[in-house]
């Protein structure tokens, strides 16, 4: 094939990348990618173009939803999606909300309720946001903090805990897009899901933008926007704002609970809990059975895990003890339930649509050697210590244009995954001690996706955060920016830069919750200085 291995093999990510910014579409953009990519391995003739559409579809994107390891995580990902339906129509989740409101008796109170809920509920971020901002405002209204405050808490905290969690909507898609990436990868033999558990440790930007955010809730200080935002809401009251109504889909609207039902937290934590424990019993019973050492360690067992079993044992463990919970305490039906469960899987297709193209676009840089022709022009150009920063700051761009932190994890991680390898290889960086890097890069990926996502005025999760909290749209974009953009300086600054020339990723982390608490500190003011 000609074209391998040449500058026409960057044509199909450049491509994909370019119209996701240019048609804030993700999913057309993909497709035109894998169709120019099909079209460049016939030799760009009038004949390969016809071929390169049909294969597009017949073959790319069909053997991408027939790989068994495809298919595995796309049906955890739908039963995750249909879980949180049926315990938020069952009440579980309000049941979580209504335990912890009432300790909320003052702004600062309100605050830090708002943020807590926002971990508590992990394992979707879409569910985190409209349950916790509409449970919450009308607590924050009452104690005087504004709209604007508290839809900065909601969305500072829904993306970042499901980016980094161990089991949440995010996994399975993530784990997708990584198992591909790892198999285009030569001589690196890697469990998806292990590594992006590995990763997680150098996600400096979602873990720092927790921590800020109950940095600023529990000392009540801002600045910027927010700080104005919060003093007129103590001197002319909190004002309900306009919000994007048209932009919220069908199936992103929220899941209400039955009506006159008991609301019980119990229903949401047991099936949580299972699927939590189901995860780590299901790596322990894969593993052992797959590892011939006579007496193993955890790490060697976990090590050999099948994490696709895994998760979809506990997957299914959870939604049937969801059901059981339900039905037993007639709270539903099972014509309830299954309504209930297919609203809440019906949330995912978008994002599994998403994954199955960019599965078939990275088959298609496989083959075109995108990888191999990027290496051989910047293998010996680019230090392998840059690279996390470089992918921060390329995901982070194409997540702020596009407006999608997954469409956005679609098009990269497949490419970057296997660019970083390469690299380190080339650059004699390939040994135990540097996997930092990879896992620094793969966190460069999702980490800066998330920081696209939180400051586009075009994201779905900030859109969602805006209508939940009753905030105006670009109220809450303005406001939310400034945080944002000192946390990812500080992440990058303190965190990805140094840990990738050796500093330690908890020392990153130290320091990086050093200079936030120092910045908010010199910069930042109470609205009302005898607020509690």
């Amino acid at each position: 094939m000609e074209t391998a291995g040449t500058w026409v093999s960057i044509l199909p990510p450049l491509v994909a990348i370019l119209m996701a910014l240019v048609l804030r579409q993700v999913v057309p953009a993909l497709f035109a990618g894998i169709w120019l990519g099909a079209w460049a391995i016939h030799g760009f003739s009038l004949q390969g173009a016809w071929i390169g559409l049909l294969e597009s579809f017949e073959k790319y994107t069909l053997e991408s939803l027939a790989n068994p390891d495809h298919a595995a995580i796309i049906l955890f990902t739908f039963m995750i999606g249909g879980t949180v339906g049926v315990i938020s129509r069952n009440g579980g989740m309000n049941g979580i909300v209504n335990h912890v409101v009432g300790w909320a008796n003052s702004a600062r109170r309100a605050c830090l309720t708002t943020a807590a809920l926002g971990l508590a509920v992990f394992f979707d971020d879409y569910a985190n946001t409209l349950v916790v901002g509409n449970a919450m405002r009308p607590v924050t209204d009452s104690m005087g903090v504004s709209r604007a405050k508290l839809a900065y808490i909601v969305d500072s905290t829904a993306a970042p805990v499901a980016c980094i969690a161990l089991v949440t909507t995010w996994i399975g898609y993530e784990v997708g897009l990584l198992s591909q990436a790892l198999t285009l990868s030569d001589g690196l033999n890697m469990d998806a899901y292990l590594a992006l558990i590995a990763s997680i440790p150098y996600s400096f930007y979602p873990i720092l933008a927790i921590i800020f955010v109950f940095m600023v809730a529990g000392s009540g200080r801002d600045f910027g926007p927010m700080r104005r935002s919060e003093q007129d809401a103590l001197s002319l009251g909190v004002r309900p704002g306009g919000h994007l109504d048209s932009a919220m889909a069908a199936d992103c609207e929220p899941i209400d609970p039955v009506p006159n039902k008991p609301q019980r937290a119990i229903n949401a934590v047991l099936p949580i809990a299972v699927l939590v424990l189901a995860v780590i019993a299901g790596l322990y019973i894969t593993g052992r059975a797959k590892v011939e050492i006579a007496d193993p360690g955890l790490k060697d067992i976990i090590g050999a895990a099948n994490s696709y079993k895994a998760l979809l044992w506990a997957s299914l463990l959870s939604m049937v003890t969801a059901t059981v919970l339900s039905i037993a305490q007639r709270i539903m039906t099972l014509e309830e339930v299954v309504s209930a469960w297919y609203k809440g899987m019906r949330a995912m297709i978008y994002a599994m649509i998403t994954l199955i193209l960019a599965w078939a676009l990275a088959s298609i840089t496989a083959e075109l050697e995108t990888a191999d022709f990027l290496v051989s022009i910047l293998g010996d150009s680019v230090p392998a210590q840059l690279l996390p920063f470089l992918v921060f700051v390329i995901a982070a761009f194409t997540a702020f244009a596009t407006g999608s932190s997954w469409g956005a994890m679609g098009i990269l991680v497949p490419l970057v995954v296997p660019l970083t390898w390469a690299v380190m290889v080339n650059t004699g960086h390939s040994g135990p001690s540097d996997m930092h890097l990879l896992y620094s890069s793969i966190a460069g990926v999702l980490a800066g996706c998330v920081w696209g996502d939180h400051c586009s005025p075009i994201s779905d999760t900030t859109i969602l955060s805006s209508m939940a909290s009753g905030c105006d749209h670009i109220e809450h974009v303005r406001t939310q920016m400034p945080y944002a953009m000192v946390v990812g300086a500080v992440s990058l600054g303190a965190g990805t830069l140094p840990v990738a020339f050796g500093l330690p990723w908890w020392g990153g982390l130290a320091l990086g919750v050093g200079l936030l608490y120092l910045v908010l500190r010199l910069a930042g003011h109470k609205a009302n200085p005898d607020q509690v």
